[in-house]
């Protein structure tokens, strides 16, 4: 099995150092093993993307000295094959139409069991309002909605998968080869009852764009043969999500390499508005792709 790792940004703005970081890792370990590293554009918010940003992706990267086949992978083509993937969802009974907007979600959270995080992954943890209302009708006989949001029931993700809150490695479990956020490492499992407890019923169909970031990943990958994931420390927890969804629709379920997250001097992560740190910034003022290493710790 080749080794194949990837670097999947997304074209809504400049990439930073830490970008920098995750792509020369990923590019760095797919060369050690004699593998290969591949580049996705990942555009499914056709909002935020700009043509503008994407040429400053390749250009950033390829100065940077990293180099990857052609042609790239780009979400915002792959349409038809998100839609399978929720038709098949949706026939199954595992999907269900949400009507409740960021405001509606927020104030029915708000007052969470003792004990209970408010937020996961995806945000606030959503309480399962349209859920617990929707009618219980057969799923064939009605069209998988696209003018609504659409969430994964993981209840009965969980049934589908035959979990009873234990954790079964087919559902629950992934192999870590890096580092999460508190040190995790090897195989991860968890449990149907945390999965709904710190995550909940995640959007995996958004009206403004068909998709979401959980679905497409997993199907994305899957698409590529990605065989190691490398990517930031911030998302090891929706990993969990990611490795359900490969569960549900017979996807392989690659191996994991989060990694530490490049911070600025008040230790907070960078994200794309923090244009002092842009790659592009930096090769203005004669820095070189050296020294970028070198000021990422590689």
């Amino acid at each position: 099995m080749t080794f194949r790792t990837r670097f999947a940004p997304s074209p809504t703005g400049p990439l930073h150092l830490g970008h920098a970081y995750s792509a020369i890792l990923a590019h760095d370990l797919a060369t050690s093993e004699n593998g290969q590293f591949l580049l996705r554009i990942e555009d499914i918010d056709r909002s935020r993307a700009r043509p503008q940003w994407e040429d400053q992706i390749y250009d950033d990267l390829a100065w940077l000295g990293l180099r990857w086949p052609e042609p790239v992978m780009r979400q915002s083509v792959r349409q038809a094959v998100y839609d399978k993937a929720l038709d098949n969802l949706w026939a199954r009974g595992l999907l269900y139409p949400c009507t409740c907007n960021r405001k509606d979600i927020a104030a029915a959270a708000s007052a969470p069991q003792e004990g209970a995080p408010m937020h996961g992954p995806d945000g606030i943890i959503y309480p399962g309002t349209c859920r617990e209302k929707r009618q219980h009708i057969s799923d064939d006989a009605q069209r998988r909605p696209t003018d609504v949001p659409l969430r994964l029931d993981m209840v009965a993700a969980g049934r589908a998968l035959g979990t009873a809150g234990q954790p079964i490695a087919r559902m629950g479990a992934f192999y870590e080869a890096g580092a999460g956020p508190n040190g995790e490492t090897g195989t991860i499992t968890f449990t149907l009852d945390e999965v709904t407890e710190t995550i909940g019923d995640v959007v995996l169909s958004r009206r403004d764009m068909g998709t979401s970031y959980h679905l497409s990943v997993v199907l994305d990958d899957a698409a590529q043969d990605i065989t190691h994931v490398v990517r930031g420390q911030d998302l090891f927890e929706a990993t969990r999500i990611h490795v359900i969804l490969q569960a549900l629709l017979e996807l392989p379920t690659p191996r994991y390499i989060h990694h530490r997250l490049i911070r600025d001097g008040a230790g907070k992560r960078l994200a794309k508005r923090d244009d002092a740190r842009a790659i592009a910034k930096y090769r203005a003022e004669g820095v070189s792709a050296a020294d970028i290493r070198a000021m990422v710790g590689l």
